[in-house]
């Protein structure tokens, strides 16, 4: 099953969250705090702003981003854990 965001909207699958804390820790699922940081697996079919311009994403596929802990709507395409986002709850793209 493939998905296509409409819109302004952005497909992306969370970077996996560190299992080890940095003092050695091992921290079972439910003490992990959801990534921040994800991988932009697709990208909405766009639109007009309200001035009526066209919308051009400030994002590609394949960048990594930052984005809030709990924006966006939780789905699974094929099994897998991926959220879709508004562009504007994405913070930032990481270098």
């Amino acid at each position: 099953m493939a998905i296509q965001p409409i819109g302004q909207r952005v497909l992306l699958k969370r970077v996996e969250a560190e299992t080890v804390s940095a003092g050695g820790i091992v921290l079972v699922d439910s003490a992990q705090e959801k990534p921040q940081e994800a991988l932009v697996i697709a990208l909405g079919t766009g639109g007009k702003n309200e001035d009526g311009s066209s919308f051009e994403f400030s994002v590609s596929v394949n960048d990594k981003v930052l984005i809030s802990k709990y924006g966006g709507t939780d789905v699974k395409v094929d099994g897998e854990d991926h959220l879709i986002v508004t562009e504007s709850d994405i913070l930032g793209i990481i270098n």
